[in-house]
């Protein structure tokens, strides 16, 4: 926000403030000027704010003044109610000394709502001749503090959203949503607290006032609770994307120093994909088996060059057990991030074979994890297809016929069969994997993508007293 703005924003509130004053002597015809509860309201609404609980994350400040302005509305009058709020803002800010505008904007709303509500409430048990001692009387006082609440954070979000240029959506749902049920017990306490004035007088409300502290005292330890819990749910969140971060940069680099690895990786992830889908496994399972399929390989980043891009000279034994480990270092690499131990599971087997036969463990049968088995059969399967294979590549339906010789001996023959029903309706270029695109696999990966788009809570108001 520019300085003009600002300025212009707390001249409109400095004169809002100023109108307040005229708008409150219209209004002193419905005051009753009781020095004695006068003392014990405005008591209860200035010590609760200085002792008020600040919740850092939500940015809101926890205060029984609300509800003690509320109770100077309805047996006091609008324009005592008014005095009220204003002295507690007061206090409040010479304790805390917060920001000018804030407390500009606090100082108009806790001058104005009791005036405007103060005004509705008055008008109706007026014009209804209600009395102080029957039920609808009460039921005005629930709905007088329903409406100034509404108002109160109107005015207070709609400043904070104007200054962050943010969301007032956002506001409701994360600053207001989560206090409704604390809002409605104080409600009831306002409901109670004037049933037992006009029942017994001054002692009750005084009694009240005590009650009215140490609630807010447990509210507030409640939400100071919550918002150390947000603050290491933030913490975890921001160590994944992190975390993830890494990961990404670690396979797009895998990507910079050998192409077809990149390229078989991305065919593995989708063919993995369609295989679980042919399958019948749950949607969260496909992008289980897509992610595992991105990352199989990554192991392989530990490998040298020579052996990692391939040469015309023979492997040596030496060679292929520095192969035979990437299931491992992948396994390593990616258990180590928050959330991703099933995908480590499933990249360590994924070169086990159903007869035992494979490696690291030797598993056997349905102890291998199943979406390492359908990676087993995409992984195999563009070894031999694909035209950037370290073998001459093979026709799609020599690939099939291979994929069924060594079905229920190195592959699982339901997920072969899956696998050859997905590529019965597809093009040339999908079954020898020529179009698979890293970037492309990479960008669809739904899990890295929800960690690196996860959101820190957004503040829900600025500094007001609620």
């Amino acid at each position: 926000m520019t300085d003009r703005p600002t300025r212009r924003v707390l001249a409109l509130e400095g004169l809002a403030l100023a109108l307040a004053v005229p708008a409150a002597v219209l209004l002193d015809g419905w005051s009753d000027w009781d020095p004695g509860l006068f003392g014990v309201l405005l008591a209860l609404a200035v010590i609760s704010d200085l002792v008020a609980v600040r919740v850092k994350v939500h940015k809101i400040v926890i205060s029984a003044s609300f509800l003690a302005i509320v109770t100077g509305v309805v047996f006091l009058g609008p324009a005592p109610g008014a005095l009220i709020g204003v002295l507690a803002i007061g206090a409040g800010w010479l304790k805390d000394r917060y920001a000018a505008g804030h407390a500009l904007i606090n100082l108009v709303t806790y001058a104005w709502f009791p005036l405007i509500t103060g005004f509705g409430f008055h008008a109706l048990v007026e014009g209804s001749n209600i009395a102080p001692d029957e039920p609808a009387f009460l039921l005005l006082v629930f709905g007088l503090f329903c409406v100034s609440l509404a108002i109160d954070f109107a005015l207070i979000a709609g400043y904070s959203c104007y200054e962050e240029r943010s969301s007032f959506k956002t506001k409701v749902t994360r600053g207001l949503v989560p206090l409704l049920p604390s809002e409605l017990a104080s409600a009831l306490l306002a409901v109670g607290v004037a049933f037992a004035y006009a029942q017994i007088g001054l002692a009750a409300v005084a009694l009240f006032a005590v009650l009215i502290v140490v609630f807010q005292y447990l509210v507030g330890a409640l939400l100071e609770s919550q918002d150390r819990g947000d603050e290491l749910e933030l913490r975890a969140r921001q160590l994944a994307g992190f975390q993830v971060a890494l990961l990404s940069a670690l396979l797009r680099t895998l990507d910079l120093r050998d192409k077809m690895t990149a390229r078989h990786s991305a065919a593995v992830a989708r063919y993995a994909r369609e295989i679980a889908k042919q399958a019948g496994l749950s949607e969260a399972q496909q992008e289980l088996a897509h992610t595992a399929g991105l990352l199989h390989d990554i192991g392989k980043f530990v490998l040298p060059d020579r052996i990692l891009k391939g040469t015309d000279r023979r492997l040596s034994e030496a060679d292929w057990q520095e192969i035979r480990k990437h299931p491992y270092e992948g396994a390593r690499i990616v258990s180590h991030i928050d959330g991703y131990a099933p995908i480590g599971d499933i990249i360590l087997a994924h070169h086990e074979r159903v007869d035992g036969l494979g490696y690291p463990r030797g598993l056997r049968g349905d102890a291998i994890p199943e979406i390492s088995r359908i990676i087993s059969i995409a992984d195999v399967y563009d070894v031999m297809t694909a035209r950037d294979s370290y073998r001459e590549p093979v026709s799609s339906y020599e690939a099939i016929e291979e994929l069924r010789r060594v079905s229920g001996t190195q592959l699982d023959g339901r997920l072969v069969e899956a696998f050859i029903e997905v590529l019965a309706d597809k093009d040339l270029s999908y079954r020898h994997g020529a179009d698979a695109d890293f970037e492309a696999e990479l960008g669809l990966d739904k899990r890295i993508h929800d960690y690196m788009q996860s959101e820190s809570p957004a503040p829900a108001v600025g500094e007001p007293a609620v």
